[in-house]
């Protein structure tokens, strides 16, 4: 029954310190059922087959710490459902704060390039948000890119992405860029041992920078330069200890800059509005 199935595994998943609730999402998913029914259906008998898939996803998840959206593939983000997988970030909720802060400074007629796109939650969001703009987006890592061509067509945004190094594929096509948006990887590799199990389940090329994470920052800000024209609007989010460090990266190679520095919802630096 799906009731012995749950009790199992949350007896299971409290031995190794893990939230059972997990298993509840799992067994949901594997079931197709809403929260609703799933109450209903408690004493339901379960298939054979489907009961030992969530056996061996539950003793996984337990063992390994694997996150619950890699068993999905899918997660939510700003009211959408994006497809995920272990080349790509999970969406986090500070990244939903980033969309916020920006949303109010694109102009309609702006042309906007989401840089180091993942899994396109950036990019796809703002053009679902934002119609009019043209919506461009880049990565390094071509397995990224087919996860973000995959949600931008289940979505229905028409997003124009490009294989490359940050800007480097728009500086050498001499696109004109308004707004640069971009969430690079910014944790030190130093501090790899200090995350989470779930969180290293994420790809290193998302996570982590030299320099004490700031290696991504430098690089975007220097072929920033190299654009067109200089865009209107930057946008970064940053980690919690670079309110002070980005900015001065930014105006070292910009020192008529106008920066605003925007905290997230736990009172913490998060975000960098950077104007020209």
């Amino acid at each position: 029954m799906v009731q012995e199935a749950r009790k199992w595994a949350s007896s299971f998943l409290e031995k190794y310190h893990r939230e059972p609730r997990v298993a509840d999402l799992m067994l949901q998913h594997l079931l197709n059922v809403d929260l609703a029914d799933f109450l209903l259906i408690q004493r339901d008998e379960m298939n054979a087959e489907l009961l030992e898939t969530f056996e061996s996803w539950v003793q996984e998840h337990a063992e390994t710490g694997k996150p619950l959206e890699h068993f999905l593939g899918v997660a939510p983000f700003y009211g959408r459902e994006f497809s995920v997988n272990q080349h790509v970030l999970i969406p986090r909720p500070e990244t939903e704060e980033l969309i916020e802060a920006v949303k109010p400074l694109i102009k309609p007629s702006d042309v906007v390039v989401d840089v180091g796109t993942g899994s396109g939650i950036i990019a796809i969001t703002l053009k679902k948000e934002m119609p009019d703009v043209q919506m461009l987006a880049t990565d390094i890592s071509l397995e990224a890119l087919a996860v973000a061509q995959k949600n931008a067509e289940k979505l229905d945004a028409d997003v124009q992405f490009e294989q490359g190094n940050f800007l480097k594929p728009l500086i050498d096509s001499e696109v004109t860029v308004d707004v640069v948006v971009s969430n690079p990887p910014y944790i030190p590799k130093s501090e790899s041992g200090e995350l989470s199990e779930v969180v290293m389940h994420d790809p290193e090329l998302a996570l982590f920078a030299n320099d004490q994470g700031l290696a991504a920052y430098r690089d975007i800000i220097e072929q920033i330069s190299h654009l067109k024209t200089l865009p209107r609007l930057v946008a970064f989010e940053i980690g919690y200890d670079q309110g002070a460090t980005v900015p001065e990266l930014i105006r070292k190679a910009h020192p008529n800059a106008t920066i605003q520095v925007l905290q997230d919802i736990n009172g913490k630096d998060r975000i960098v509005i950077w104007k020209n």
